[in-house]
């Protein structure tokens, strides 16, 4: 399987599987002498972990009901707490897998996830959990991230990711609170605004339904000057990596969707100098001018799709197959049949997706930064 490699010299590769023995990334191109904390990547994996409470400790009614520990074990590249400038591999062990609640969907592709796909295009899957294509892929990601972000400290000090919900089921902040994010269930910039979100998810829940949103991220302190002008631009290679993730269906930048309906006299972004230094007076470009960034707050939105594992039973189809071995899928052949989904699920994948958001804006940027040291001398 091609694409499971993220990146140019800050190089991810992801492995693993849902319901496997467990998940890992190794991550190339780190260089030497970088500290490495094993508490902070923890910490990061711990913000995305499956069966996470709610900030106030009680039961949050929004996410699945697995728990993991996603205890993150550190295999190589790193001595006496400091990069070698060899692979680092970074391990998870799952543990409280339940394989059997996916049985029926062995020959049952489920609406909305990429089982019908998959058969399509290899003729045999790993269907527990969803395997390559379970969000639980993402885990590694975070944990390849917090790297990042240990080497980005090293590089480019001051350079901050930050990203928070924005909107879920139709309910949008009427206010920006960075330090509200990490007090309510939702990490939404907007305590109010989230216990609406949450009231709504539970009334959601309750019709065995799910529901999707908006994450906004902000990146702060990033120089001008990182991306490349044709095909590498840094907005390109950001929505790249936000597209790879699997709920994402789509992304805009500044002003976005909006700019089509501005005047360039309005879209434009002047500019003035301040002791000698360039000041924009806008960010409708949300910090990225052809490809490069201007040294000015980057801004991107993504629209996170509803949870497609719901309770209420769907129209789908029947593989003619033994699903345990390979096939031809151009010649096998389906008939209609309905499915109720089992297992344990998300209602609203925001508040989890917002540290998977952060790790691969984090990843993108750290790789630009070690590219930009190439572009010049």
């Amino acid at each position: 399987m091609a694409g499971s490699t993220f990146g140019s010299i800050f190089k991810v590769t992801t492995f693993g599987e849902s319901h496997g023995a467990g998940l890992g990334v190794v991550i190339d191109g780190v260089p030497a002498g970088i500290p490495v904390s094993l508490e902070k990547i923890q910490a990061a994996l711990d913000r995305r972990k499956p069966g996470a409470k709610s900030p106030d400790g009680a039961k949050n009614p929004n996410v699945t009901a697995r728990s993991e520990a996603d205890q993150a074990k550190i295999l190589s590249g790193v001595f006496n707490g400091y990069s070698t400038g060899t692979p680092l591999t970074l391990y998870v062990e799952n543990q409280n897998q339940h394989s059997k609640d996916y049985s029926e969907i062995s020959v049952k592709p489920r609406p909305g996830h990429a089982d019908y796909s998959f058969l399509s295009k290899y003729g045999f899957r790993d269907y527990t959990g969803g395997g390559r294509s379970s969000g639980r892929e993402t885990l590694c990601r975070v944990a390849a991230g917090a790297v990042a972000q240990m080497v980005i400290d090293a590089i480019a000090p001051g350079l901050k990711v930050i990203a928070y919900t924005k909107k879920a089921c139709g309910i949008e902040c009427t206010k920006i609170n960075l330090e509200e994010i990490e007090q309510n269930a939702m990490r939404a910039a907007d305590n109010e605004a989230a216990q609406k979100m949450l009231e709504k998810i539970r009334e959601i829940a309750a019709s065995k339904d799910s529901a999707g949103g908006i994450i906004e991220c902000r990146v702060t302190g990033v120089p001008a000057g990182l991306g490349e002008p044709v095909f590498d631009k840094c907005d390109a290679l950001l929505a790249q990596a936000m597209l790879s993730v699997g709920a994402v269906k789509g992304i805009e930048f500044g002003a976005g969707f909006d700019a089509a309906d501005l005047r360039g006299s309005v879209n434009n972004d002047c500019m003035k100098a301040v002791d000698g230094k360039v000041e924009f007076l806008s960010n409708n470009a949300g910090g990225i001018l052809g490809g490069i960034t201007n040294g000015n707050e980057i801004v991107f939105r993504v629209a996170v799709k509803p949870v497609p594992s719901i309770f209420v039973n769907q129209q789908t189809v029947e593989l003619a197959a033994d699903p345990d071995k390979p096939f031809d899928p151009q010649s096998v052949e389906y008939k209609n049949t309905g499915l109720t989904i089992q297992g344990r699920h998300d209602v609203c994948l925001c508040p989890r997706i917002v540290p998977v958001i952060e790790a691969m804006a984090q990843i993108t940027l750290c790789d630009l930064l070690l590219r930009s040291k190439t572009s010049r001398v």
